[in-house]
């Protein structure tokens, strides 16, 4: 069975949809400790968390966890980062993330590009889809990269040239457990209680899409792995 490395921050933003796709998934939770051997690896997922790209000095292990993700873009191994993780894969590909001009919370329209209605993983989903987001800081296109779908605020997927790499700001992994903690959660975040949202109109719309948004995320996720056998 194929062997995915699924690089974790918190408990609530785990694999979600992704771990349904018929792979072994390797569990790291970055903060604990020293990543598993990358040996026998066939790719790498990345995922999200309550911490920011650029908070190092709260949160030491990023610095390791960025290095590892250079390691692995030099080794060419396939990876799919998911809100933080796209930021962190980002900045390892050479863009530097940054706080967005405001939180992205709720459902919202994504519109795929030219080169993303090309995209293995990003043009079934052209010219545009539905997704849930949750996100304060945003991750621009890394040097050479191709935009491959955005909102009004910020980029939503890019891919890294010349890699199996790609990155998503959506949720495309959520599930509904994971979302319904997120929001029981809402005002331990303060960008999400700033925002002036109402947490429980968010959560009576998400409980009429997230059966779509979860075939949506197994859907990025069996195409991702698709890529990474082909590779």
């Amino acid at each position: 069975m194929t062997r995915i490395l699924s690089i974790t921050h918190q408990p609530d933003a785990r694999a979600g949809v992704f771990a349904d796709v018929g792979a072994e998934i390797v569990e790291w939770v970055a903060p604990a400790g020293p990543p598993p051997p990358l040996d026998g690896l066939a790719a790498v997922m990345v995922f999200g968390g309550g911490m920011h790209v650029d908070q190092e000095v709260a949160h030491p292990w990023l610095r390791r966890e960025k290095e590892l993700l250079r390691e692995l873009l030099g080794r060419g191994t396939p990876i799919l980062g998911v809100c933080l993780g796209a930021q962190l894969l980002a900045e390892a590909a050479g863009a530097q993330p940054r706080r967005a001009r405001h939180p992205e919370i709720g459902w919202h329209r994504v519109e795929v590009t030219a080169e993303g209605a090309r995209d293995p993983l990003i043009g079934p989903l052209a010219p545009a889809f539905e997704a849930f987001e949750w996100h304060s800081y945003e991750a621009p296109l890394p040097p050479g990269g191709v935009a491959l779908a955005h909102t009004p605020l910020c980029l939503q997927a890019f891919r890294v040239e010349g890699v199996a790499a790609w990155g998503v700001q959506f949720h495309a992994e959520v599930t509904p457990s994971g979302l319904q903690a997120w929001l029981d959660g809402w005002d331990a975040d303060e960008d999400a209680a700033a925002t002036g949202l109402d947490p429980e109109a968010i959560r009576l719309e998400s409980r009429r899409k997230i059966a779509a948004q979860m075939e949506l995320g197994r859907g990025v996720a069996r195409r991702f792995l698709d890529e990474a056998a082909a590779g």
